[in-house]
């Protein structure tokens, strides 16, 4: 009894002495400034120079990843891809390979047969089995062409993909930079913002770096709907503080599959309180010495020990 009562003494001189005046997580006066923009902003352009021949989006338009966007003009590349495409099909120099192979075979036999009965001299048999050889190699090079012919096909049909320009991302078209009949040569053609999941932005004082970790949960509330909240989750906390200032950026997850929400805004975060129990490691913590971050923090453990 005597080791409780001590144990909340000092408990009670930490709530007077140790108690953390900073900003209090889950305190619904303290809320932080941020700016919500599109999760990430993509410049599209081509792996290739050439002359648009269309492109399919506007300004505004919802694209999904691998929509087609942009199309360069293509006549010479698809006449590539059909001459490589013929060239590959082709079986005549095939067929008249095998042929000569199994007529030097014929060939063969009946000339080693006379060989066997000295009606031949081992001349003749050495030109009739030199030639079974010869058609064999014949027909493997027209086998190997077949298949560079094939390759050929690959790289013609590759090259004419490139002449279609699609879009990395699933979003939004924020700006067309080209039209049809440009010229174009390393430059964007189209920019394109990922609007699900957004990102918000926020600056923090630094003596709240120990309190903020990824996986923390959020309510955003944007400036034109200052009523409504947004559950977000923290994604990235910045491990260098800025030391003019005294402050660490965050990055929070905000959640948009309907693109109900713009990028753009100025909001308000609000980090939610997660609840946490009490434990004998917990007060150990606490009467070595650690801050205590609030007065609500105290109230299990007090419970705990009176216990």
């Amino acid at each position: 009894m005597k080791q409780s009562l001590l144990q909340f003494t000092t408990l009670l001189f930490f709530l007077f002495f140790t108690i953390d005046i900073g900003p209090a997580i889950g305190d619904d006066s303290v809320q932080f400034e941020g700016l919500i923009e599109p999760f990430e902003m993509v410049d599209v352009g081509s792996p290739v120079e050439g002359i648009v021949a269309r492109v399919n989006v506007q300004r505004s338009n919802s694209v999904k990843k691998g929509e087609p966007l942009v199309l360069l003009e293509s006549s010479v590349e698809n006449a590539i891809v059909e001459r490589a495409r013929v060239l590959a099909a082709v079986e005549g120099e095939l067929k008249l390979q095998k042929e000569r192979l199994a007529f030097a075979g014929r060939m063969h036999t009946r000339v080693r047969e006379l060989f066997n009965s000295e009606a031949i001299s081992a001349e003749k048999n050495d030109e009739a089995e030199t030639e079974v050889t010869l058609a064999r190699a014949r027909l493997q090079k027209a086998k190997e062409n077949r298949a560079l012919a094939r390759l050929d096909l690959q790289r013609a049909r590759a090259m004419l993909n490139q002449r279609t320009i699609k879009s990395p991302i699933s979003g939004i078209v924020v700006e067309r930079f080209v039209a049809p009949g440009e010229f174009v040569v390393n430059q964007p053609l189209l920019r394109v913002a990922q609007m699900d999941p957004l990102r918000v932005e926020i600056i923090l004082p630094a003596e709240m770096f120990r309190k903020i970790k990824p996986g923390m949960l959020a309510d955003v509330r944007p400036e034109t709907d200052p009523d409504g909240s947004y559950r977000s989750t923290v994604a990235i906390v910045d491990r260098v503080i800025d030391p003019a200032s005294g402050t660490f950026s965050v990055r929070l997850e905000l959640p948009n599959p309907d693109y109900r929400l713009p990028s753009g805004l100025k909001c308000t975060v609000q980090f939610l309180d997660e609840t946490e129990t009490a434990s004998p490691t917990k007060i150990s913590r606490i009467l070595e010495g650690d801050k205590i971050t609030k007065v609500s923090e105290l109230e299990p453990l007090l419970t705990t020990v009176v216990q």
